[in-house]
């Protein structure tokens, strides 16, 4: 059962709700330092799992080529077109879910938590290894900061917020579902390099919620796809290769 998935959603839903509920009760202040606390421990979180990366140029190598590939495809404006879908369907069933902030801050910090929520390394990851050993502590530690950071955006961007629970639980299910097929081909190795990769993209969403460079997080996506193959055919391949040449 996909429990660490479900209470990692539910989180997002019921933080959701109750931010957009309080939301004109809290002061912009309070929400700002806030924001800023998440956002550092986004950063914290990102570089314990970079500095468990052992093939450093595979994964340098899979964000640069991997971002390229999204800013090619434009993978963050479709995801922006998305989130305005998700706020308008929103908006027709629950009051109060309209934003009132502009609609370009609003579109940059929906991209954020979407792939703060639905793409960072940790959930994507903890979702691999729960399908696997049944193990959903990972998940359940992404839930708490989770649950308080959707508060928190949901006190800015309404009730939007609790619908991207949605592509987080279908995404988080199907690596679910794909953890035991996926990993036994991995090596501790691939993995760690795949944590690495996810921590670029939490250390780069943290930074967007500070607000400090607006890192293309969403185009950074790819990279999660191609940082595995990546790690593998240069230890495998590269590696020796150069090896032998010594």
């Amino acid at each position: 059962m996909p429990l660490g998935v479900i209470v990692n959603s539910l989180s997002i839903v019921i933080g959701g709700f109750i931010g957009a509920f309080v939301g004109n009760k809290l002061t912009d202040d309070f929400k700002e330092k806030i924001n800023m606390i998440f956002g550092c421990c986004s950063m914290a979180m990102g570089i314990s799992t970079i500095v468990l990366m052992e093939n450093m140029p595979a994964v340098v190598f899979s964000i640069i080529i991997g971002t390229i590939i999204g800013l090619c495809i434009h993978l963050g404006e479709l995801i922006n077109k998305a989130g305005g879908i998700m706020q308008k369907v929103v908006s027709r069933f629950l009051s109060g879910s309209s934003s009132r902030i502009s609609e370009e801050e609003f579109n940059a910090t929906l991209l954020t938590i979407i792939v703060l929520f639905c793409a960072s390394g940790t959930g994507i990851y903890g979702s691999l290894v729960a399908g696997m050993s049944g193990d959903h502590s990972i998940l359940f530690a992404k839930s708490i900061l989770d649950l308080f950071t959707a508060l928190i955006f949901a006190c800015t961007l309404g009730f939007v917020v609790c619908a991207i629970a949605i592509p987080q639980f279908i995404i988080f299910f199907v690596l679910f579902l794909l953890g035991g097929v996926i990993i036994p081909h991995t090596t501790p190795a691939m993995i760690n390099d795949f944590k690495a990769c996810g921590g670029f993209l939490m250390l780069a969403t943290g930074f967007r919620m500070i607000k400090v460079k607006m890192f293309p997080t969403a185009d950074m996506l790819p990279a999660m796809v191609l940082v595995m193959p990546v790690s593998m055919f240069w230890v495998n391949v590269v590696m020796p290769a150069v090896a032998s040449l010594v």
